[in-house]
């Protein structure tokens, strides 16, 4: 089947989906990243909270409570890298032979699928890559953060531990940062598995998606906590 073949599947509405969802992926990101300061997000609540965490670690002895953080912290973007390589290993295949994708829609859910399947897909892939992606860096970044946060000196009266301990935060924060696109590059995927119905559900997912992100950093209880500290 030619480009041509693929393309001729997709009408005006598909496009205007797409222009949605792009819209709606970096407008989401930069709306978390630099929101109004009389309304901070969560992610930028934690980031002065990380901060925190890197003067508190400057005086605290042992340090083992820290290290453990740094490492469950790696381990979950290590988690949800491989479970993106999974997820696009499992994708790829049906771009190849999306045969069972149409029979499991049509025994479980009794539902047509939209043709173009392999083209449709292809944004779920893009989705869960550049998530992969983000992982991958979030995962490298925490290493070096724990690098940094070793070599901050025992004594606190040290000049250089107070300046390391900073520069630990800063990397801590901007892999924080990376992991957190990588989530939200997650739901943007799963709502992307909408569009195998048409560009209307694609439309409604993305709108659902984008509203549960918004909620969970602007008004959720969690954030409502955080910003009692």
């Amino acid at each position: 089947m030619t480009w041509t073949q693929f393309l001729s599947h997709f009408n005006l509405l598909d496009g205007v989906a797409l222009a949605l969802v792009g819209a709606l992926w970096l407008l989401s990101d930069w709306i978390i990243e630099h929101p109004p300061r009389w309304r901070p997000s969560v992610s930028v609540l934690m980031a002065d909270l990380r901060r925190e965490w890197m003067r508190q670690f400057v005086t605290r002895q042992p340090r083992i409570f820290d290290a453990t953080i740094i490492d469950s912290l790696r381990q979950g973007t290590a988690f949800f890298a491989s479970a993106c390589l999974i997820a696009i290993g499992a994708g790829t295949a049906l771009v190849g032979n999306p045969a069972p994708l149409q029979n499991a829609a049509s025994d479980l859910a009794a539902l047509p699928v939209a043709d173009g399947v392999q083209l449709r897909l292809l944004l779920v892939l893009l989705f869960l890559a550049d998530a992969l992606l983000k992982f991958v860096w979030a995962n490298r970044l925490f290493g070096y953060c724990a690098i940094l946060m070793a070599a901050v000196p025992n004594d606190p009266q040290d000049p250089l531990a107070y300046h390391r301990a900073a520069m630990a935060a800063e990397v801590n924060i901007t892999a924080a940062r990376s992991f957190n696109r990588g989530l939200r590059s997650v739901y943007f995927a799963l709502a992307a598995l909408a569009w195998l119905g048409g560009p209307v559900a694609l439309m409604l997912a993305t709108a659902a998606s984008v509203s549960v992100l918004m909620r969970r950093e602007f008004a959720s209880l969690s954030r409502q906590i955080v910003m009692q500290g």
